[in-house]
C-alpha cells in the first residue's frame, strides 16, 4: 500500500508524534509531504482552478505536483495542529488551491485518516472540516484521530493503535463503503452543473470524459437499492433547480 501524508504543521512536534506512531500499525510506502517545505504561494482566490481548470492556477507548478501525489496513493493521512481554533495556515492554503476538487472529485477510491492535535481546544471542529473537505474530493471513507495534549504523557499509543489497525485493515482490504447521503446528494449536485444552458466549461469537460455523468455516484462504489433511487430524484431535482 502506498500512503501519502500531508502535514500540515510548520514543525514536528506533538502532531508528528502521532503520525510516527500511526505508520508503525500500517504496512507500505510512505510519501510525506510536508507543507512548510513545499512554498506555495498564498491562494489568490481567482477562481481560475474553478472557472477555467486547475491548470489555470497561477501556482499550478506548485500544486499540480502535490496532487498528483495524492492520486497516486491508496490512502490519505492529512494532519494539522489547532491554530487559533482552526487548521493551520499552511493547510488551509492547500486545501483552498484544491477547491476544484469540490467540484471535479477524484479520490473515490481511497481511504484517509485525519489526524489533529491541540493544546487546547478546536480539535474536534478541525477534523471534522477536514474530514468534510476530503470527502468533498470524493474520499471512500475518513478515520479520525483528534485529541488534546495534556502534558508529556498526551502519546497514548493504545487508542492511537486502536484506530491505526482499522484504518490499515480498511486500506489493505480494498473495501468500498457506502457513502453518506451528504455525499450522494453533493456528486449529484456537482453531476447537475454540467447540464447547465451555461455550465462551467472546466466541469462540463470532466463530467463528460470520465463518463460519470453516466453514473449515480462513482462506478467504483456500489450503492445500495435505496440510494440509487435516491440519487435518481436528487439529481432530475438539481437540474430543475440549476
Amino acid at each position: 500500500m502506498r500512503y501519502v501524508i500531508i502535514n500540515g504543521s510548520p514543525r514536528k512536534k506533538n502532531t508528528w508524534a502521532v503520525v510516527e506512531q500511526v505508520k508503525t500499525n500500517l504496512n507500505g510506502e510512505f510519501d510525506e509531504i510536508h507543507l512548510a517545505k513545499e512554498n506555495i504561494p498564498m491562494c489568490v482566490g481567482c477562481y481560475n482552478c474553478i472557472l477555467k481548470g486547475e491548470k489555470y492556477c497561477p501556482h499550478f507548478d506548485k500544486v499540480s505536483p502535490i496532487v498528483e501525489r495524492i492520486k497516486k496513493a491508496d490512502a490519505i493521512i492529512m494532519t494539522s495542529p489547532v491554530y487559533a481554533m482552526n487548521v493551520t495556515a499552511l493547510l488551509k492554503n492547500f486545501l483552498d488551491h484544491t477547491a476544484y476538487l469540490f467540484h471535479r472529485p477524484v479520490c473515490f477510491t481511497k481511504k484517509a485518516m485525519v489526524i489533529v492535535t491541540t493544546a487546547g481546544a478546536g480539535h474536534k471542529k478541525c477534523a471534522k472540516y477536514i474530514d468534510e473537505t476530503l470527502r468533498h474530493w470524493g474520499v471512500n471513507k475518513v478515520y479520525k484521530y483528534a485529541v488534546a495534549c495534556g502534558g508529556k504523557d498526551f502519546l497514548d499509543k493504545k487508542a492511537i493503535d486502536k484506530i491505526a489497525v482499522k484504518f490499515s485493515k480498511d486500506v489493505e482490504s480494498k473495501k468500498m463503503h457506502s457513502p453518506k447521503l451528504n455525499d450522494v446528494i453533493f456528486f449529484d449536485v456537482w453531476k447537475a452543473m454540467a447540464f447547465k444552458d451555461n455550465p462551467i466549461e472546466a466541469d462540463k469537460e470532466f463530467w463528460f470524459e470520465t463518463g460519470l455523468v453516466n453514473y449515480d455516484f462513482s462506478p467504483d462504489v456500489k450503492l445500495g437499492i435505496f440510494k440509487v433511487l435516491f440519487s435518481k430524484i436528487m439529481f432530475r431535482i438539481m437540474k430543475k433547480v440549476l
